[in-house]
């Protein structure tokens, strides 16, 4: 029996005729069993495909990828395709101007990939000189766009398209126009105080000085013009008889030293930001082996250091191996405990230790070391939760240039630092033809990023500068520094097992990314879910006052209110502070499995959002 639909139930099958005969519902549900059944495991069915599979966060972004697939391109070409529609059809969440994180699966060598694509901070920055709220919005915020960087570098690394035939969708979206959709409008909503502050702002997300209303028809045209720059920069150099390659640098250079990079640092002298001509020009996207887990016969990847979120998905699913999970099952209140406390010693560590591994140590392999993980397990007690806890020390750490640099907290510079400023992030996996496997976590920071429109070119750039990304505590190496890039949470997964793509897998969700995916993977690896029943089943999210960065803050469990009453007052007696989040409200897990039985492959998509996944 479910929480919130208990007694509407009852009372429904007890006084109304029609429900009295439970025959009846028998034959309804054997006649429409994906409808009618009182045991539906989803609301939407698997997405079947032969010659590939999207899942994005907008219908549009999805479809922009199966064009680029059913044109004859390849896994990464359709991912910037998606990228760039997501730039116009979820502004908030995703763009040219922000950051984001892929894990790529090449068939024919059987490697997996990552990509960083995260900029730094200005040089100029000095945080201390800064009020908390003017690193989160505003002209003060903000790093180095990376997505930009990060799709030519994808088309040139492992694209078969040129830039003109992948942007081809946006720029279409972006100059005539979409249907915009409800929670785009909420969140300009949100932001219209901040956008009347700019006018370019102003001009690209309150055309005709107002919020838009849900289903007009909404424009991005500088963002197209931009796009169009980049386009003729490519033109221009094919035309010369150059190579693809050469092409594809060109459009790069003339983003990040071009006339666009000018345009950046016009804007940003003229209203008093930080940003100068080498802090674009110094930017590289960087693409890197991901860290890699055994997880029970399974190999999981995900993103190395230059994000936190990898290393969280890893630990968690090592810190619970020793623990039958299948035997628990599937609503049981001590495996949803079990999860609870590997998210908290996996949090300690990650928040002390990871930082930009080009300025700093982050003792990487210690932290996945079998023993290591082993004696870290042995906080995870059945019985009761624990108290949030201290880091462990893994081989290779540096107390001088880990975690906190001296040994006690450093200045906060007002309380208002300690607590973290929401996300705003999207997913999406892909397949193609040939089996190859993108999964993509691209973000804006917060919702918008800065807020600010930079110049004529339509963009705006991640907030990567706000607590959340950056540590609120001067002596952390995770401080916002100048120079230095901000550690996001981001953390797309592949799985393979013996060599083969088995899922991939990511989500929204700012500090609750590892938590969302470490649940999806325990409930397809351990608890034999589908795809779809394994996104839509109830989960829950730790959160964490004043912050994780602090040994003995305060967690708080929020759980999706479909969990029975047993399962909530289950983990009350474990010693957890649990509150009932809204049924369909945590994470927006965008997924592709493969069904081991018969070599087919679905993809799934997250109902909490208005994701979509579509095949051929």
């Amino acid at each position: 029996m479910y929480i919130h639909r208990a007694l509407l139930i009852v009372s429904i099958v007890l006084t109304n005729p029609i429900f009295s005969d439970l025959g009846l519902i028998r034959a309804q549900e054997n006649a429409y069993p994906l409808q009618m059944s009182a045991s539906k495991k989803s609301h939407r069915p698997e997405v079947p495909g032969v010659n590939g599979l999207v899942t994005a966060g907008h219908p549009l972004a999805s479809m922009a990828g199966l064009r680029i697939l059913m044109s004859g391109g390849n896994a990464i070409d359709a991912a910037v395709a998606v990228l760039a529609t997501l730039n116009v059809v979820r502004p908030q969440m995703s763009g040219a101007g922000g950051n984001g994180f892929l894990t790529y699966f090449d068939k024919s060598s059987g490697a997996v990939r990552s990509l960083t694509a995260a900029g730094a901070a200005p040089g100029a920055l000095v945080a201390g000189d800064r009020l908390a709220e003017e690193l989160n919005k505003g002209i003060y915020a903000g790093v180095v766009p990376g997505l930009l960087g990060g799709w030519v570098s994808m088309l040139k690394e492992f694209g078969t398209m040129s830039l003109s035939e992948v942007l081809a969708p946006a720029l279409e979206y972006a100059t005539d126009g979409h249907p915009i959709e409800a929670s785009v409008v909420q969140a300009i909503a949100s932001q219209e105080d901040l956008f009347r502050q700019y006018p370019t702002s102003a001009r690209t997300f309150l055309p005709e000085d107002r919020v838009p209303e849900v289903g007009e028809l909404f424009k991005m045209p500088d963002l197209a013009s931009t796009f169009r720059k980049l386009i003729e920069e490519e033109e221009r150099v094919l035309q010369q008889e150059r190579s693809r390659n050469e092409a594809l640098d060109a459009a790069f250079s003339r983003f990040y030293n071009g006339d666009i990079a000018e345009e950046f640092v016009r804007f940003y002298t003229e209203e008093g930001g930080l940003f100068a001509e080498e802090d674009f020009s110094n930017f590289s996207p960087i693409w890197d082996d991901p860290i890699h887990i055994n997880y029970r016969g399974y190999d999981i990847y995900s993103s190395p250091s230059t994000s936190r979120g990898g290393l969280e998905v890893l630990m968690q699913l090592k810190l619970v191996e020793r623990f039958d999970l299948r035997a628990l099952g599937s609503g049981n209140p001590l495996l949803t405990h079990l999860l609870a406390e590997a998210i908290q010693v996996a949090k300690s560590d990650i928040y002390q230790y990871v930082a930009d591994p080009k300025k700093f140590s982050v003792p990487t392999e210690g932290m996945l070391e079998e023993s290591y993980l082993s004696l870290r397990s042995d906080l995870i007690s059945e019985a009761n939760s624990m108290v949030y806890p201290a880091a462990g020390e893994p081989r290779g750490y540096d107390r001088s240039s880990s975690g906190f640099r001296n040994s006690r907290r450093g200045p906060i510079l007002g309380s208002d630092r300690e607590r973290s400023h929401e996300g705003s992030t999207t997913s999406f996996s892909i397949m193609d033809r040939e089996g190859n496997v993108v999964a993509c976590t691209p973000t804006h920071g917060g919702a918008f990023g800065t807020g600010v429109v930079v110049g004529n070119t339509g963009i705006t750039f991640n907030n990567g500068t706000r607590i959340g990304s950056t540590s609120p505590y001067s002596d952390h190496v995770n401080y916002a520094r100048g120079g230095q890039v901000p550690i996001l949470n981001n953390s797309p997964v592949i799985v393979l097992k013996d060599g083969e793509f088995i899922l991939a897998l990511g989500t929204p969700g700012g500090e609750t990314i590892g938590q969302t995916q470490f649940q999806v993977l325990v409930n397809i690896l351990d608890l034999d879910m589908s795809v779809q029943e394994a996104v839509e089943a109830p989960r829950f999210s730790l959160f964490a006052a004043p912050n994780f960065y602090r040994a003995g803050s305060e967690i708080t469990m929020r759980i999706e209110d479909r969990i029975s009453v047993e399962h909530l007052e289950g983990l009350q007696g474990l010693g957890h502070n649990v509150q009932l989040a809204p049924s369909y409200s945590l994470g927006s897990i965008q997924a592709i499995l493969k069904n081991t039985n018969f070599g087919t492959f679905a993809a799934g998509a997250d109902p909490r959002r208005a994701a979509y996944a579509v095949g051929w």
